[in-house]
């Protein structure tokens, strides 16, 4: 079921180790699930493991087993920078560059560790690792840890684990609705759901446990910062920092926001601008072929995958929502076409 060599590294975990999982910076459900997947695997194992995430993650994760382990570099430094020193091996996990650790790179850098990656975005930078798990023809890193167990140690899938890798797939295909066109994908599921699990209970857990001042910032973003740009197949939404506190807003408020634009018949293109202190983060979602990643990485200094990608903007929202309206002149013809 799984074309990378796992195998190839099985050696390395003959004997307990001292093994540190890291994820990118504003970790999303792939990036939860798949670090305390791992974590529970190889806690079952013997090993000494830790979680480590740059920054906080949103509280409708958090029900996963394990999660209350992790571990926020930017509130803990101390103790994670010492983490990052005495580890035996260091994973990333749903990220293809260091740089994606935020306040976190620089302590990989000086890591001494074994350094391993398992990811799905294009473009990794193999030369910061030991060992290199990368491909695009999955649905998520979880489904890639599911294949790492599965050729390791197949009897080591217990139902916490398969709920986290669930969780992974699940939010990172929007509920199965794209990036998941793959038969493999779903005898994968089929697997998790033979260890026990509960799918229905997952996706509530996930999607609708949202709280009052979320709900009300969903309707004022839909029903006052909506843009549609019908001649560039595009609609977009912004929040300032000033619109986020009006509604409490807390880590995980806007995950998903960007594609209730994308939903609208006729789109094509679909943005999400949010201010944070230092700058303007950008969520882009695409159908078709048109590249949010291309479209990411030379106009907004990010990347991710064809239809889902991020980005950032150093400037103020209103320039910000300036560049980008200017900048869609030059795909017109693109998204126009049918």
């Amino acid at each position: 079921m799984n074309s990378l060599s796992f195998s190839s590294i099985k050696e390395i975990f003959n004997v307990p180790r001292k093994i540190l999982l890291t994820s990118h910076t504003n970790p999303d459900g792939d990036a939860i699930g798949a670090c305390l997947a791992m974590y529970l695997y190889f806690k079952s194992l013997g090993h000494d493991v830790q979680v480590v995430v740059p920054n906080p993650f949103p509280d409708f994760l958090a029900w996963m087993d394990g999660s209350k382990e992790i571990i926020i570099y930017d509130k803990n430094k101390a103790k994670c920078d010492e983490l990052f020193k005495t580890s035996e091996i260091l994973f990333s996990v749903d990220y293809n560059h260091p740089s994606r650790l935020g306040n976190a790179e620089n302590a990989f850098h000086h890591a001494k560790g074994i350094k391993i990656m398992i990811d799905h975005h294009i473009q990794p930078k193999k030369d910061s690792y030991d060992h290199v798990f990368s491909t695009l023809d999955t649905s998520s890193t979880s489904e890639l840890i599911f294949d790492f167990i599965h050729e390791l140690h197949p009897e080591a899938l217990t139902k916490p684990i398969a709920e986290c890798i669930y969780a992974g797939i699940m939010t990172d295909t929007g509920s199965f609705s794209y990036s998941c066109n793959y038969e493999k994908t779903f005898r994968v599921v089929a697997e998790l759901y033979k260890t026990g699990m509960d799918g229905v209970r997952i996706n509530r857990l996930v999607y609708n446990t949202f709280s009052i001042s979320r709900l009300r910032l969903l309707g004022f973003a839909l029903s006052e910062k909506l843009r549609v740009l019908p001649e560039f197949s595009t609609a977009y939404i912004s929040l300032t920092i000033d619109e986020l506190n009006r509604y409490h807003h807390q880590v995980g408020d806007t995950e998903g926001l960007v594609n209730y634009a994308l939903s609208i018949k006729g789109i094509k293109f679909a943005a999400l601008f949010v201010e944070k202190e230092k700058k303007i983060r950008i969520s882009l979602r695409s159908v078709g072929n048109f590249s949010v990643n291309t479209f990411a990485r030379d106009h907004f200094e990010g990347g991710g995958h064809k239809n889902a990608a991020g980005g950032d903007s150093y400037i103020t929202m209103e320039k910000t929502l300036e560049k980008f309206e200017h900048v869609l002149l030059k795909y017109q013809k693109e998204l126009s076409e049918k």
